[in-house]
């Protein structure tokens, strides 16, 4: 008979503070969003402060819109005695499932003063993706 250890209980006790960590950084990280529907297309909005615009990567792919980047903002102060410097690294990635009467492939990205506006039109009723399905014989 094989007995327990008393420490075998203690180990996932003392994992559990660590294990959302990697998601928590992940939103502390990840930028600031907001998402509306108008009559003719879909907004995304989200909050980029300090990121310029060769560091953000926007692609849509199977129905989902991503935005990936990289964040580094430094702000530096001094003054006669005194002297502050603050600096923010980190990659994020935000990913929003479209829906199915939204045209990916005309997606329209815009950067002003650290917001990122993406606008995504609406498909027409003619527009609507289809595919015929081939009757085989037999």
């Amino acid at each position: 008979m094989v007995e327990k250890s008393h420490t075998a209980g203690l180990w996932p006790s003392l994992y559990e503070p660590f294990k959302a960590v990697g998601s928590r950084m992940a939103d502390w990280l990840a930028p600031a969003s907001d998402a509306s529907v108008g009559d003719d297309a879909y907004t995304i909005t989200m909050e980029l402060p300090g990121v310029e615009e060769g560091d953000i990567d926007v692609s849509v792919s199977d129905g989902v819109i991503t935005v990936k980047g990289e964040k580094s903002a430094t702000r530096e102060d001094k003054g006669d005695t005194w002297y502050f410097s603050e600096r923010q690294y980190g990659a994020f990635s935000r990913a929003f499932r479209l829906p199915q009467d939204a045209n990916g492939d005309k997606v329209a990205a815009n950067l002003k003063d650290g917001i990122l506006t993406l606008s995504v039109p609406k498909r027409g009723p003619d527009e609507a993706p289809s595919s015929k399905v081939k009757i085989t014989k037999g």
